[in-house]
C-alpha cells in the first residue's frame, strides 16, 4: 500500500521523483533484500555442479566466494544501467537486475564436474550471449510474436522442472554426500524443513517487508537452527570472516576465456527468453507503478541494459543478469515508482560485492539450509510458468504443441543417455531439455495451422483431450 508521507500521488508515479532520503534508503535496501537470495543462488549452484560448491572439500572451494561477490557486484552495476542509464542503455525505470535462473539448465551441463577449468567456456558464452542479448534491443518488438505465452510459459516451467532436483539434493545433504549414511538424514531434512515452514509462515501471515523477504528471513531462521544443532559453528563463521578480505576489486578474465559453440548457442537462444521476460517486467512496472503502458524507448533501453550488464559481468566472473520479477510486485505494493530509490539499492549491492566478507558469511550457510530456500524458489519458478500458461487458449493445436515440446524436453533431461552418441556440443544442448523444448514449441507454433481437427487430437490423446478454452471457471 502506498505511503502518502512519501509524496503526492503524482510524485509517487514519477520515476524521476526522489523521496526524502530517510525514507528512500530503507526502501532501496528493501528492493535488494527482496532478491538477495535469488541473486546469489545461481553462482552457488554453478559452483556445486562444477565440483567446488558447498560440502565439496575441493581445493577450489574458495573460488565460490569470488562467484558470490561478482553476483552481487554486477547485479548492482546492471541495476545502475537501468536506473541511471548510459545513453540509450537503460529504461530509466526502477528495474532491479539480478543473476538469472533461466540460464542454469545451460550452465550446469557446461561445467559439470570440470572444476574451475569449466568456467572459461562458460564465461565465453556469458560474454557473447550478453552482446547478442543487447542487440536484441534493436528488434525486440519484431520478434515478440515468436514467443507467445504458450512458449514462454513452457520455457519457464521447464526451467523450474530442471532445477527442482537441485533443491532436493541440497536439502538431503548435497551431491558430495550422495552414497554416504548422512545423505537424506533426519538432521539434514529438519534444517531444510525449518526454512520451508518459516518461509511459508512469513509469506502468508506477515505483512510488508517481512512477507516480501520471506525466503531471506527463512534462511536466517534455518541458519540459527543449524547453529543450535551444531551443523555450523561459531568458529567456522569467524574463520571464514577473518580469512576474507575487507575489500577486493574484480579481476577481468580471472578464469580465462574460451569460445565454445555449445555455450554460445545456448546463451544466445536463452537470451530471447530473458529479453521477453524483461519486456514483461517493464510493462508490469509501468502499469503497476505509473498506471500506463511502457514506451518503446523504455523496452528497448531495458533490453540493452540486460545484455550489456550480462556481457560486462561475463568479463569479470559474473553470471547473466535479467530483470527481477519480484520487483514488479514490490513496486505495486509500495506504490513508489522512483528509479532513484532503486539506485540506492544498486549502490548497496555494489558495496556488498566489493566486500568479500559478505560473501564469506554466505559461504558458511549449510547446504541443507540453502536447500530449503532453493526448494521454495524453484517451486515458485514452476508455478510462475504454470501461471503464464493459464493465459493460453488451450485449443487442440496448442495442446499438441505443448505435449510434444514437454515430452521431448523433459524426457531428454531425465534420460541424457538417450543421446550419448551425439557430438559433445549437441549433447550438452539436448540434455539441457530446455532448448529442445523451446525450439520445438517455437517452430511448431510458427508452422502449424491455426486450427486442428477435433478428431485428430482425440486419436493421439486416447480420448482424454481437454475441452477448456483457457479461462477460469465463472468467466
Amino acid at each position: 500500500m502506498a505511503d502518502g508521507s512519501l509524496g503526492s500521488p503524482a510524485q509517487m508515479r514519477d520515476p524521476n521523483y526522489t523521496p526524502p532520503l530517510a525514507r528512500a534508503v530503507p526502501l532501496g535496501i528493501q528492493h535488494v533484500l527482496a532478491m538477495f537470495v535469488s541473486n546469489v543462488t545461481p553462482a552457488i549452484i554453478v559452483a556445486g555442479a562444477a565440483g567446488f560448491g558447498f560440502g565439496s572439500n575441493s581445493p577450489d572451494f574458495p573460488e565460490l566466494l569470488y562467484l558470490i561477490q561478482m553476483s552481487m557486484l554486477f547485479a548492482g552495476v546492471a541495476t545502475l544501467l537501468q536506473t541511471v542509464t548510459l545513453g540509450p542503455v537503460g529504461a530509466a525505470l526502477p528495474i532491479v537486475q539480478g543473476t538469472s535462473f533461466a540460464f542454469l539448465p545451460i550452465m550446469i551441463p557446461l561445467v559439470a564436474g570440470k572444476g574451475v577449468d569449466g568456467l572459461a567456456a562458460l564465461y565465453g558464452g556469458v560474454l557473447i550471449g550478453g552482446i547478442f542479448h543487447g542487440l536484441l534491443g534493436l528488434v525486440i518488438g519484431k520478434v515478440r510474436f515468436a514467443l507467445p505465452p504458450l512458449v514462454t510459459g513452457l520455457v519457464v516451467t521447464m526451467i523450474g522442472l530442471a532445477l527442482v532436483k537441485v533443491g532436493i539434493q541440497y536439502a538431503a545433504g548435497g551431491v558430495p554426500a550422495i552414497g554416504t549414511p548422512e545423505y537424506g538424514s533426519l538432521l539434514n531434512w529438519s534444517a531444510a524443513l525449518v526454512v520451508i515452514f518459516a518461509t511459508l509462515g512469513l509469506k502468508f501471515f506477515a505483512r510488508g517487508m517481512l512477507s516480501v523477504s520471506a525466503v531471506l528471513l527463512g534462511l536466517i531462521v534455518g541458519y540459527i537452527y543449524a547453529l543450535m544443532m551444531g551443523m555450523v559453528t561459531i568458529e567456522a563463521i569467524s574463520g571464514s570472516w577473518s580469512r576474507a578480505a575487507g575489500f577486493a576489486l574484480p579481476v577481468p578474465f580471472k578464469y580465462g576465456f574460451e569460445l565454445s559453440f555449445a555455450a554460445i548457442l545456448g546463451f544466445c537462444l536463452m537470451a530471447f527468453v530473458s529479453a521477453v521476460e524483461t519486456v514483461g517486467d517493464v510493462s508490469g512496472i509501468t502499469r503497476g507503478g505509473a498506471k500506463r503502458e511502457a514506451t518503446e524507448a523504455e523496452i528497448t533501453g531495458a533490453t540493452y541494459a540486460d545484455g550489456i550488464g550480462s556481457a560486462v559481468a561475463g568479463i569479470f566472473g559474473g553470471l547473466p543478469n535479467t530483470s527481477f520479477s519480484q520487483n514488479v510486485g514490490l513496486i505495486a505494493m509500495t506504490g513508489v515508482m522512483s528509479r532513484h530509490v532503486v539506485t540506492i539499492g544498486a549502490l548497496f549491492l555494489i558495496l556488498c560485492g566489493l566486500v568479500p566478507k559478505v560473501g564469506a558469511i554466505i559461504r558458511t550457510i549449510p547446504i541443507e539450509v540453502l536447500g530449503g530456500g532453493v526448494i521454495v524458489m524453484f517451486g515458485m519458478v514452476v508455478a510462475a510458468g504454470i501461471s503464464m500458461l493459464s493465459d493460453v487458449d488451450w485449443n487442440r493445436r496448442n495442446m499438441v504443441i505443448f505435449a510434444i515440446s514437454l515430452s521431448v524436453g523433459l524426457g531428454l533431461q531425465l534420460e541424457p543417455g538417450a543421446v550419448q552418441y551425439l557430438p559433445g556440443t549437441l549433447k550438452v544442448l539436448m540434455t539441457s531439455g530446455l532448448l529442445p523444448a523451446a525450439l520445438i514449441a517455437i517452430v511448431l507454433n510458427l508452422i502449424l495451422p491455426a486450427e486442428l481437427a477435433d478428431e485428430a487430437t482425440e486419436e493421439v490423446s486416447g480420448g482424454m483431450a481437454g475441452h477448456g478454452d483457457g479461462s477460469l471457471p465463472g468467466e
